[in-house]
């Protein structure tokens, strides 16, 4: 999966995401799914405790906990990841 389709699954689902650069700064479920990635590979490579203190870091900024085990499919959109 790319950033391209990230985004663009963001302005596939949302009206309010007006532009690549809106779902970059704007969408805090874009950027949890983005160190999610960092995280997931991370813990595929036994680095547990490393993928685990970036997913509660990213939860803490964006409120959005993903656990870096987790398995996710394509396109996936976080909208109101706090609420």
């Amino acid at each position: 999966m790319s950033l391209r389709e990230d985004i663009q699954a963001i302005r596939d689902r949302d009206p309010a995401a007006t532009s690549t650069f809106s779902a970059l700064v704007n969408y805090p479920g874009l950027h949890a799914l983005l160190w999610y990635r960092v995280a997931h590979r991370l813990h595929a490579a036994g680095l547990v405790f490393l993928a685990r203190w970036i997913s509660q870091t990213v939860r803490f900024w964006t409120g959005i906990e993903i656990h870096p085990g987790a398995t996710i499919g394509q396109r996936l959109f976080i909208d109101h990841g706090m609420g």
